[in-house]
C-alpha cells in the first residue's frame, strides 16, 4: 500500500485517485502521524502532497522527521518537496516570480521518475516558493524556464520532489510519473479493485455497527443509493433507510424513490414529509452557507426523530464523497483551505447524538458509479446526474418560496427533459437551471412584463473537482429556452453560464 502524507492540497484526493487507477491500495493520513505509526503500516510508499502554506512559516505543517530513516521510497510534490528539501537540510525561498499554470518541463535525464518521458514535456505549476539550495545527496532532475529546481532526486535514498503537480490532467505524463515511482521505485504490486473495496468496507461495518441499528437518509441519488446497498448487503434489515420529502426536491422525485427502493430492492423503507419545517426554517434566509447549515440541521433533527422511534439505531450514514469533504474541511486533519459547508459535513450540529458512518467519503463520483455497478445497481440511477443535498434551496438566488420553487421546478424540468431528448445526458456531470433574484423587463401577448431571470449550467467533468462548462448546440439552447419562456410562468428570459471550475465552482451557491 501507499501512504499519503495531506500537507492541505485541494488535489491531494486526486493523488489517491491515481494510486487507486493502478490498483493500488492507499491511505490519506494527517502529518500528525508519528514514525510508529506509519511503521506499522508497513507501506510502500509514501507521498508527501501539496499544501498552501510555506515551509518557513512558523505553523507551516510538517510530518515526523522519522520518515525519512525507514527506508521507504518517498515522493514529494510541490510543498511536499519543499518540505523535504528543508528538513534534510537544503533551503527554500520565496520564488523571484510566481508560477502557476502550464509551464515547459525541461527533463535532464529521462531515467527515474522521469524514465520512457521525452525531455521536454508540459507540467501544471501552483507555487509561489521555490527550492533555493539541495539537500546533501540530492541533484536537480528537471528545470522550467522560472524555476531551477522544478524535480530533485536522491536515488540511493529513493527521495523524489516535484515541484509540479503530476496527479492532475494538465500534466500529460503525470501518470507515466506516477506509475514509474509505484512500480519500479515502490515494487507494489496490483491488488486493489472494487471487490476488495466492497469485502473491506462490509467487514469494517459490520465491526462498526455489531447488532446496533443504521439509520440512512435516502435521496435517490447515486451517493445515498450506492451507500444503501453496500449497507443492506453488510447488515441487512438493521439498515432503515428514511426518504424525507423536505419540499426542495424536483419533479416527481418523491414517487421515483418510492418506486425503486420500496418496490425493486425490498429496503426497510420509512417517508417523512417535513416540508412545512424546512420551509418555515429557511424563510427569509438568503445567505447560501446559512441555507445549508439550517438545512443540515433540519436533517438530522428529522433523522434523529425517526431514530427514536426505532430501537437500538446508533448510526446515522450519509453518502458523503472526498469532493463534499475536501471543499467543508480538511478531510484528515491537514491544512486544506475550506470553499464552502456542504450540508451533511458543515452543516452537522456538534451535539448530535448519533455516530456517523459514511462508507464512500474516500471515493469520486465515477468510482461510486463503478461500486454501484460491482452492487447491481440499475444503470438508469447510476448514471443520474449529480443533485445537491440542499437541493432547490441553493439553486434559488434568494429566499427561498414555494412560488419560487414551483418556478425553479418546472424550468428544470424541462431543461432535463430537452437535455435527455438530445442524447446529452450521460455525457454531461451536471445540467440543472438556477433562478435568479433579478427581474427583467419582457413583452408577451403585446404587454409589458416584469419576471424572474432563469439560468442554465451545464457542465463536463470527470470528478468535479475541476469542470468546464459544455458546449451545448445552440439549437438545444433555443429549444430549452423557448419552452422555460413560454411555459414557466414567471420567467421572461433565460440566460447560459459558460464559467468552468475553478474559478467558479459547479453549484452556484
Amino acid at each position: 500500500m501507499i501512504l499519503i502524507i495531506d500537507f492541505g492540497s485541494q488535489y491531494n484526493q486526486l493523488i489517491a485517485r491515481r494510486v487507486r487507477e493502478h490498483r493500488i491500495y492507499c491511505r490519506i493520513e494527517p502529518p500528525q502521524i508519528s514514525t510508529a505509526e506509519i511503521k506499522a503500516m508497513a507501506p510502500e510508499g509514501i507521498i508527501l502532497s501539496g499544501g498552501p502554506a510555506s515551509i518557513y512559516e512558523k505553523k507551516s505543517p510538517r510530518v515526523d522527521l522519522g520518515i525519512f530513516d525507514l527506508g521507504i521510497p518517498i515522493l514529494g510534490i510541490c510543498y511536499g518537496m519543499q518540505y523535504m528539501a528543508d528538513a534534510l537540510g537544503g533551503k527554500v525561498k520565496k520564488a523571484e516570480k510566481r508560477e502557476y499554470g502550464l509551464a515547459e518541463l525541461r527533463i535532464k535525464n529521462a531515467a527515474g521518475i522521469f524514465s520512457g518521458i521525452e525531455k521536454k514535456t508540459k507540467s501544471w505549476m501552483s507555487h509561489g516558493d521555490t527550492v533555493g539550495s539541495l539537500p546533501k545527496g540530492f541533484r536537480v532532475t528537471a528545470s522550467t524556464a522560472s524555476t531551477n529546481v522544478a524535480a530533485m532526486e536522491n536515488p540511493a535514498k529513493k527521495f523524489y520532489g516535484l515541484q509540479f503537480h503530476p496527479e492532475v490532467d494538465h500534466t500529460p505524463k503525470g501518470k507515466r510519473m506516477l506509475k514509474n515511482f509505484l512500480f519500479a521505485t515502490c515494487k507494489c504490486k496490483k491488488t486493489w479493485t472494487m471487490k476488495s473495496f466492497i469485502k473491506e468496507s462490509i467487514k469494517e461495518v459490520k465491526h462498526l455497527v455489531g447488532d446496533k441499528k443504521v439509520i440512512l437518509g435516502l435521496s435517490g441519488g447515486v451517493d445515498s443509493s450506492v451507500t444503501a446497498l453496500l449497507l443492506h448487503r453488510a447488515i441487512g434489515k438493521q439498515l432503515t433507510c428514511v426518504f424525507v420529502d423536505n419540499g426542495l426536491l424536483r419533479q416527481d422525485e418523491a414517487e421515483q424513490v418510492k418506486l425503486l427502493f420500496k418496490k425493486r430492492f425490498k429496503m426497510n423503507l420509512k417517508f417523512v414529509s417535513a416540508k412545512r419545517a424546512f420551509l418555515n426554517r429557511l424563510k427569509g434566509v438568503v445567505d447560501p452557507e446559512k441555507k445549508r447549515k439550517i438545512i443540515g440541521r433540519t436533517f438530522i433533527e428529522v433523522f434523529e426523530k425517526e431514530a427514536r422511534k426505532l430501537r437500538g439505531v446508533k448510526f446515522l450514514a450519509q453518502g458523503t464523497l472526498y469532493p463534499d469533504i475536501i471543499e467543508s474541511k480538511s478531510a484528515y486533519g491537514g491544512p486544506s483551505a475550506v470553499i464552502k459547508s456542504h450540508h451533511n459535513v458543515g452543516g452537522l450540529p456538534k451535539d448530535m447524538k448519533l455516530k456517523l458512518i459514511e462508507p464512500l467519503k474516500h471515493l469520486f463520483k465515477d468510482e461510486v458509479r463503478v461500486l454501484g455497478k460491482e452492487l447491481g445497481l440499475t444503470e438508469d440511477l447510476v448514471w443520474r446526474q449529480p443533485f445537491p443535498g440542499p437541493g432547490l434551496a441553493i439553486r434559488i438566488i434568494s429566499d427561498v418560496t414555494q412560488a419560487r420553487l414551483s418556478i425553479l421546478r418546472n424550468a428544470d424540468a424541462i431543461l432535463l427533459e430537452e437535455i435527455r431528448k438530445s442524447g446529452l445526458y450521460r455525457k454531461l456531470w451536471q445540467s440543472f437551471a438556477v433562478l435568479l433574484p433579478l427581474k427583467s423587463v419582457g413583452i408577451m401577448g403585446d404587454q409589458r412584463t416584469y419576471e424572474y431571470i432563469a439560468a442554465i449550467r451545464a457542465v463536463t467533468s470527470a470528478d468535479a473537482m475541476t469542470a468546464d462548462w459544455a458546449r451545448l448546440p445552440h439549437s438545444l439552447l433555443g429549444r430549452i429556452s423557448n419552452r422555460i419562456i413560454n411555459e414557466v410562468r414567471g420567467v421572461n428570459r433565460v440566460v447560459y453560464d459558460i464559467s468552468s471550475k475553478p474559478p467558479s465552482t459547479i453549484e452556484w451557491e
